[in-house]
């Protein structure tokens, strides 16, 4: 069960529980031991990206740095009365008007993100309150850094194809924190995008084929309780940690028999504007097929929004029929990985809905003071 997917030469405990989960997903809805998956789908997805803009010009101007090597051009900055909770029912309400469902429907609600409001009152209960679903319900808050959201994508699947819930909702949303002049700065952004994910028919946006995850201990980047702002490992962060782990989830896809010329389509998460091009060139995938989901560089690093951030734009464009790869990333570290086909309800609900490239012009410039106010880095 385990094979090909060894740390260092030993099994994770958390990638064993990773791949007996995803294994199991294939079990019940194609009936092998196989983490590929059938009768699930995409109904409906939403994106949502506050108006508040900075340029990354600006906060190197503040702090007396060269603009020249800048890892993004602006970023999305969440207003005084934005959190991970609103962002969150924002993004999900666009994907539930565009599922064209009741929200009574919803079983299950998982909020990824590593800003919720609260340390111990969930996220989740919050949004679906405000959404009106029933509540009997499933819910909880996940942290995985930026991979929390495509964490709830694998959770919302897996209880879909073991039938125990008809539809559910998986969410990725933050607001980023980044220490005033430390690199996250000028990336660590706001944003949120939900799925509602259920069982294949009529109306469908786009069908599951394959997901799984690939995890180790890799302590890239880390906040400790209490601690206002994450730490992390400059350099480290890259060959040991996003290449690695995207390249190991990518291989996995490989390995069940897909071609990476099977993909229209290639997400990454997009930490800067840099990585995504620089893993899909270790690959050989043509940056073709990368730059259609890549906005990072307008709107920074949403965090545990980010890959799907980059997958709704996809979908914003996609046609029936073309395949698409996504491979998340979250720091400490894993890649959850997933293959969609588009199908024929994408051409009928995108336009239910804000598309990506809508969110992103809809935009007002702050400086850095005001920047410091929105965030709450102002305090007495």
């Amino acid at each position: 069960m385990l094979k090909g997917l060894h740390v260092d030469g030993h099994a994770s405990l958390s990638t064993s529980v990773d791949v007996q989960f995803n294994t199991f997903i294939g079990a019940v809805a194609t009936g092998c031991e196989l983490p590929g998956i059938s009768g699930v789908s995409i109904h409906g997805y939403g994106a949502y990206i506050p108006i508040f803009r900075i340029k990354a010009s600006e906060i190197a101007r503040v702090w007396g740095l060269s603009d020249s090597e800048l890892p993004v051009l602006e970023k999305a900055v969440n207003s005084l009365d934005e959190d991970t909770v609103t962002i969150a029912a924002e993004a999900a309400g666009y994907a539930l008007a565009r599922a064209g469902i009741d929200p009574g429907r919803i079983g299950a609600v998982y909020v990824g993100s590593e800003s919720h409001p609260y340390a111990v009152k969930p996220t989740g209960t919050i949004v679906a309150d405000v959404l009106g679903v029933n509540s009997r319900l499933l819910s909880a808050d996940l942290e995985f850094a930026c991979k929390a959201g495509t964490e709830a994508m694998q959770l919302v699947t897996g209880l879909v194809a073991s039938r125990m819930i008809d539809y559910g909702l998986a969410i990725g949303a933050d607001t980023a924190q980044g220490r005033p002049r430390d690199a996250l700065e000028y990336t660590a952004a706001a944003g949120g995008v939900a799925v509602v994910i259920g069982r294949s028919g009529d109306g469908a946006i786009a069908d599951f084929e394959f997901a799984s995850s690939y995890v180790s201990d890799t302590p890239d980047f880390w906040r400790r309780s209490h601690e206002r702002y994450p730490m992390h490992g400059s350099r480290f962060t890259g060959a040991p940690a996003y290449f690695h782990h995207i390249i190991s989830a990518v291989k996995m896809v490989q390995d069940e028999g897909y071609s990476l010329g099977d993909f229209d389509y290639f997400v990454f998460h997009q930490p800067n504007t840099k990585f995504p091009y620089a893993v899909a060139k270790m690959l050989g995938v043509p940056a073709k097929k990368v730059e259609s989901g890549v906005v990072c560089n307008v709107i920074g690093n949403t965090y545990a929004a980010s890959s799907m951030m980059g997958l709704a734009k996809v979908l914003d464009q996609a046609k029936p029929g073309e395949r698409i790869l996504m491979a998340s990333y979250g720091s400490g570290a894993g890649s959850d990985v997933f293959v969609f086909r588009v199908k024929e309800g994408v051409l009928e609900k995108r336009g239910l809905a804000p598309l990506v490239s809508e969110l992103i012009e809809r935009r007002k410039y702050i400086d850095y003071s005001l920047y410091l106010k929105a965030r709450g880095k102002i305090r007495e």
